[in-house]
């Protein structure tokens, strides 16, 4: 065989060899025994010895200089696999095995800390993941700018500084289109209880509506939301509260949109690096069109409306219209992933500045809580109650994910693109959505995003699917529209 046919054997089986890894995550946040977690981070450790090994063996850098590509495809191919094997020669094996151990047991030590709102219990395990984290970002950063190194792993070629200016952008206009909507009169909340069993079945139903392939995936239930797999083995987890059915709901729909993304990959690239999404960020833009543009449009919600009545009864909305109001009603709230959709991103720019300042050794991990209660208490105006709901909420730090937060605002930004290009493309998408029909809208996301996997790069893949170069506007022109509406602004 050709070099270039020996190296994509060679990089299947480390891609088959990942996909094992990451299916020991997705165990250890759904069914793993609570007391096995010391021996898991063992098994995780030993996992990344044997990927590193891998992703450093010199052959692979014999294979990349031999290789000769005859198509786009190919070439992409080898970007990746060039980009992986430079990255990780640059962190020492024994390093990359510590960092796997370690965070694999924080997970767990972080859950606990969570559950007794105890961020000093926290804190030790915590202090280890950001030493070793530092130590990485140094090695990758090779005496540039180690976040930007971080940053790097999630979306490739994005720099603080550039998403520093367009987040700067955002807020002037988040911070007024909040202050305006909080003055007007609020819909009505939600109140009641609503069966968690029940709140499953129509989360598994509504999974089903936005195209997700249970054939190759399922629905579990975990501490925190998340998405975990690709190609023909992709599965999303949700939460439940009693109280609250749009957690579960829109969770779901929140984590399709990830695993949709996965699912509508080429299966040519199965086990490929072309094989998943591009990025972060890219991914976020998959999630949040969902949850949010499409999933919190007037016309899906309308629909949306008859099915909650089935599953639960009269529950105090009086229509459709309302039932939309109540859907989007902004109010004041500690959590990230329940946030609506006016504040969400003034919630990503805390976390943003704050690992930024960890990873710069401007604050240090004793501090977080306190600064983490000052910057929410200056950016929200009321203060923390307990550290689950302030600084113990998000899993990400504690499992090494730094540099992860900003995709979350820059994947909102890029959904804001992506809307209006859709809109322009598919006029008529809302006759669909309000019969439940999400296939005109899924279909021209997996057209002109999903089916590319990695083909391109993060922002090739929006410039492509839009036809205009990704900015801020979309975003907040569709927030104040759909805002000014609800609130009457």
């Amino acid at each position: 065989m050709s070099a270039y046919q020996d190296l994509m054997v060679f990089q299947r089986e480390t891609e088959a060899l990942s996909q094992v890894a990451g299916r020991l995550g997705w165990d250890q946040e759904t069914m793993m025994p609570r007391d096995s977690a010391p021996q898991r981070g063992e098994e995780m450790a030993a996992m990344e010895t044997v990927l590193h090994a891998r992703r450093t063996d010199p052959q692979v850098a014999d294979w990349l200089a031999k290789a000769e590509t005859s198509s786009e495809v190919e070439v992409a191919q080898l970007r990746h696999i060039r980009r992986s094997f430079e990255r990780a020669s640059k962190v020492p094996a024994k390093l990359a095995s510590e960092i796997a151990r370690v965070t694999s047991q924080a997970q767990g030590k972080w859950a606990e800390a969570r559950e007794a709102d105890d961020f000093k219990a926290f804190a030790p395990v915590l202090k280890e993941v950001v030493s070793l984290k530092r130590e990485e970002g140094a090695a990758l950063s090779a005496g540039g700018d180690v976040y930007d190194a971080m940053l790097d792993d999630y979306e490739a070629g994005a720099t603080a500084a550039e998403l520093s200016s367009m987040f700067d952008a955002l807020r002037p206009r988040l911070v007024a289109l909040r202050a305006a909507v909080l003055d007007a009169p609020a819909p009505a909340a939600l109140s009641g209880k609503f069966d968690e069993g029940a709140q499953m079945k129509l989360s598994r139903q509504i999974a089903k509506t936005f195209g997700y392939d249970m054939a190759k995936g399922r629905v579990d239930k975990a501490v925190h939301p998340f998405s975990s797999g690709s190609g023909l083995d992709v599965r999303i987890t949700t939460r439940t509260s009693e109280t609250d059915p749009f957690n579960c709901l829109y969770s779901t729909i929140h984590e399709v949109g990830h695993a949709a993304y996965e699912q509508g990959i080429n299966p040519d690239y199965l086990l490929t690096p072309l094989g998943q999404g591009v990025s972060m960020g890219v991914h976020e833009s998959q999630s949040r069109i969902y949850e949010n543009q499409i999933g919190r449009g007037c016309a899906f919600t309308g629909w949306l409306y008859g099915q909650m009545r089935d599953a639960f009864g009269d529950f105090g909305i009086a229509d459709e219209d309302a039932f939309y109001a109540t859907v989007n009603r902004v109010q004041n709230g500690y959590i990230r992933t329940e946030a609506d959709e006016v504040q969400y991103n003034l919630h990503v720019l805390l976390r943003f500045d704050l690992e930024r300042a960890i990873i710069a050794r401007d604050i240090e991990v004793d501090d977080l809580e306190a600064a983490w209660n000052e910057r929410f208490k200056a950016d929200f105006g009321f203060a923390v109650d307990k550290a689950s709901n302030g600084v113990l909420q998000d899993v990400h730090w504690s499992v090494g994910l730094f540099g992860y937060f900003p995709t979350y605002s820059l994947g909102n930004v890029y959904a804001g693109c992506l809307n209006e290009a859709m809109r322009a493309a598919v006029p008529d998408v809302d006759s669909a959505l309000a019969r439940g029909d999400t296939s005109d809208a899924t279909r021209w996301l997996r057209d002109n995003v999903q089916q590319h996997g990695g083909l391109y790069t993060p922002q090739e893949v929006i410039e492509k699917a839009c036809e205009f170069a990704p900015s801020e506007a979309p975003l907040l022109t569709y927030l104040e529209d759909k805002f000014g509406g609800i609130y009457g602004l």
